[in-house]
């Protein structure tokens, strides 16, 4: 495993574990929309190292490690953290953005980031199988996506859980749309699996637009 993702999960477990057990450093750093809102920017991005709880940590920082080395066949490491603090940024940006008359709306976790790796190696490649939890049967990696982006536009509207579904929204948007700034042959060599990527994406920026999701 690549040394960027190693100082990446030790610097997640770091300061996650800094924010389990002291209160006022998690409250510091937290994303929090009225405070972003008077000011202080650096939530965008701490907010990303913070996790609710272990399970929350553990599940993020797996994917981080088991995603990451589909990325990294491609990419540099100088690129693979441009994705990764590029989604996260996305997830943040666009949680305050659907959030910004919701003053009190908080959040934490690197799923933003996370889910924009997810997304950048499976448009690097669509046809990599995946097993779930619930399926006895492993599909395709676009398949995967595209499921997880509307499920996450439902939990958003609805708001399912205790989960911060636009910020996986606009991870995987960034992953999407720098994986294939970065690398425009994807177009050619899984053209259809691409294109259905975004799907969900303009969906989103329709119902958004009509302001479906206030």
């Amino acid at each position: 495993m690549n040394l960027i993702v190693i100082g990446l999960i030790v610097a997640n477990v770091i300061m996650s574990l800094q924010g389990f057990k002291d209160l006022v450093f998690f409250n510091k750093y937290k994303f929090n929309v009225l405070s972003v809102q008077r000011g202080e920017k650096y939530r965008m991005i701490t907010s990303g190292f913070l996790h609710a709880d272990y399970i929350h940590l553990g599940f993020n920082m797996y994917a981080l490690y088991i995603f990451s080395n589909t990325v990294l066949y491609f990419f540099n490491p100088l690129q693979y953290l441009g994705i990764y603090v590029l989604s996260l940024l996305a997830g943040n940006y666009l949680s305050l953005v659907l959030n910004k008359n919701n003053a009190y709306y908080s959040a934490v976790g690197a799923s933003g980031a996370v889910t924009g790796i997810v997304y950048a190696s499976i448009v690097l490649f669509p046809e990599m199988k995946l097993s779930l939890f619930l399926l006895p049967i492993a599909i395709p990696g676009y398949v995967f996506g595209i499921g997880y982006l509307f499920y996450s536009m439902y939990g958003m509207k609805n708001q399912l859980g205790n989960i911060g579904h636009s910020a996986h929204i606009g991870g995987a948007i960034a992953g999407y749309v720098a994986t294939i700034l970065m690398m425009p042959s994807v177009l050619q060599t899984g053209t259809l699996q691409v294109v259905l990527l975004a799907i969900p994406i303009v969906v989103l920026l329709v119902m958004q637009k009509r302001n479906l999701f206030q």
